[in-house]
């Protein structure tokens, strides 16, 4: 299936069931019970960014409420999904660096949830700050997909980042990936790449680089795994911490809320995600820091694994405890207070004030890039429709 053709499927089909649910006549018997009931006091406002994957787990975390909730939460207009804005969507132009870190993608909805002006934030784990803004709280996480790293290469020569040849331009704006993949071929070359999931995969199909790597739970959730070339195994590529795993925001002390987000809470995958940041936590780590780290319950035990790296990957340090899970967090700290050791007291020294490259060149002009992504993104960003739909944002 062409790039392009799978993008529009994929979000066809996610505009497609949000004017289903918005739009299907009914008569007063088919209404479910408490549909005809709902008040603005029964219903949960939703807090979201508006890419497509954003989207996607905004719908599925509203599926769950309803599901578990069928005479408060079922009726289609209880759940109230919001659109927000963040820096982070908005300004593609300049490096998270630059700009702040990951709070870039939540500060916006942490407003809107202080606010009032939405009950719960759905986010993407990995994107959450590890200090989350007085007065919220993040009890719930859904139950978590999978968290390994994709390998793509442009029209799929190459099967993993092993068969690229010396010299190969890797499109990631991740330290975490570069590091890992430089502390096996300092050759390579990785450059910047934002933008969603689409944006990505449309500037690969032009060749901008030779290869990216994402996160296969994207993917997943999207329903684009066709454009995968490979997985990688943790040994190959250590994930994210908290990568693969939805977190629901709310505010603190609102028990009607907390209620509803209690009985959606996936207590494995919370043991995990508590476990790997803490050892963020520990770390002080962010953005602008190679570090990954994973958590997993086997057999009633928890186990994890940390890395932390110099950005060009000439030196590694990795770790691996175990314990209770009712122990996460405090295995999580372990682990990053035993790696802060081996980097000493000045982090700031060991992994160096270092940036990702710019982009090599536009893809539309086929001019040497400005900066990093300094690029027309008039083809790919998202936009506001004209005629959209509940509020959403469309894909160009």
């Amino acid at each position: 299936m062409p790039l392009r053709h799978g993008i529009t499927l994929g979000w066809c089909a996610l505009s497609a069931s949000a004017a289903y649910m918005g739009s299907q006549p009914t008569t007063p018997q088919q209404h479910h019970p408490r549909a005809l009931a709902v008040t603005m006091l029964d219903t949960v406002k939703l807090g979201t960014r508006g890419s497509p994957l954003a989207l996607a787990q905004a719908y599925e975390t509203k599926k769950r409420l309803a599901a578990a909730f069928p005479d408060e939460l079922g009726a289609d207009e209880a759940v109230q999904i919001k659109v927000i804005k963040t820096t982070g969507d908005m300004v593609l132009d300049k490096a998270l660096k630059e700009l702040g870190g990951k709070g870039l993608f939540t500060k916006e909805l942490d407003v809107s949830l202080l606010n009032g002006d939405v009950d719960i934030c759905v986010h993407s784990m990995k994107d959450v700050p590890t200090w989350l803004v007085p007065g919220t709280i993040l009890p719930c996480n859904l139950p978590r997909e999978d968290t390994r790293d994709a390998f793509i290469s442009a029209g799929g020569k190459y099967s993993k980042p092993s068969e690229l040849p010396n010299g190969s331009i890797i499109g990631t704006a991740s330290l975490r990936r570069q590091a890992q993949l430089m502390a096996k071929n300092p050759t390579l070359k990785c450059v910047n790449f934002r933008g969603n999931v689409q944006t990505r995969l449309k500037k690969l199909n032009e060749n901008i680089v030779d290869a990216t790597l994402l996160a296969l739970a994207g993917l997943k959730r999207m329903e684009m795994t066709q454009h995968v070339t490979s997985i990688l195994e943790w040994d190959e590529m250590l994930p994210a911490v908290a990568q693969g795993a939805i977190g629901i925001q709310c505010r603190e002390g609102d028990e009607r809320i907390k209620r509803y987000l209690d009985a959606l809470n996936h207590q494995e995958t919370k043991t995990a995600v508590d476990c790997e940041r803490a050892f963020l936590a520990a770390l002080d780590g962010n953005c602008r820091t190679p570090i990954a780290g994973q958590a997993k319950v086997i057999n009633g035990e928890l186990t994890f694994t940390g890395l932390i790296a110099k950005p060009d990957g000439s030196l590694v340090y990795q770790t691996s405890v175990s314990g209770k899970p009712e122990d996460a967090v405090a295995l999580g700290t372990k682990a990053g207070e035993e790696l802060k050791e081996k980097i000493g007291t000045n982090s700031a020294a060991f992994f160096g004030d270092f940036e990702v490259a710019p982009e090599p060149k536009s893809s539309i002009t086929g001019a040497k890039s400005d900066g990093l992504g300094g690029y027309d993104a008039a083809g790919y960003t998202i936009r506001e429709a004209e005629g959209k739909i509940g509020g959403e944002l469309i894909v160009d």
